[in-house]
């Protein structure tokens, strides 16, 4: 298969910007398929469609673009919101993976990233990272990213969120998010984005298939 490398872990461990900086490294397409999820997500919002029924969630979901992912518009909280609760239907996961794994295919390989990545996407990738971080560091990451741009946070709400979408994340039924078997595991709570991108790369860099 071609050389893909698949990044999983909860919010704000770090893990979409190493999966951008590993891309660029390996000179790799990458794919942040929480996006895929958000732009379905604000597909619904937009149209005025029903966050639960599934088989409208579904039909939108196959028809998302993944070559016109807009992270600045998707990455809004509402849109973050409703991504998660769409997240959670088994028809519009299957839409969603068929088109990440469409990606994956190519003969260049990719990097990926997301919850299910090493476990449902593409489990036979041969590079699986699952990124994590403590709940406290992830929060003030968040909190600083927003305060950093001139916006309001309340630390103690943003803990919360995070510690909600972990639990929705890690308790689905279909495809919840935990490390793959073979995934190396790579904590970000004490380590700077550099140092994990120079730990990432010494690891995919091992692999055979590169």
């Amino acid at each position: 298969m071609s050389f893909v490398i698949a990044i999983d872990g909860p919010a704000a461990a770090g893990k979409g910007t190493l999966a951008r900086k590993l891309a660029e490294h390996f000179g790799l397409p990458h794919l942040d398929t929480g996006l895929t999820y958000r732009a379905t997500a604000k597909a619904l919002l937009d149209a005025g469609k029903p966050l639960d029924d599934e088989a409208i969630a579904a039909q939108t979901a196959a028809s998302i673009d993944l070559g016109n992912l807009d992270r600045a518009v998707l990455s809004a909280h509402d849109i973050g919101e409703a991504a998660s609760k769409v997240a959670a239907m088994p028809s519009v996961r299957v839409a969603l993976v068929a088109a990440q794994r469409r990606f994956a295919s190519s003969a260049r390989g990719a990097v990926l990233d997301g919850r299910d990545i090493g476990t449902v996407v593409c489990p036979d990738a041969p590079v699986k990272l699952y990124v994590t971080a403590d709940a406290q560091v992830r929060a003030k990451r968040r909190y600083d990213e927003i305060l950093a741009r001139g916006e309001v946070a309340d630390f103690d709400r943003i803990l919360e969120d995070v510690r909600r979408r972990d639990a929705r994340d890690m308790g689905r039924k279909d495809s919840p998010l935990r490390p793959a078997d073979d995934a190396h595991l790579l904590d970000t709570s004490k380590m700077g984005i550099e140092a994990a991108f120079r730990a990432a790369c010494a690891y995919a860099e091992k692999r055979p298939d590169l």
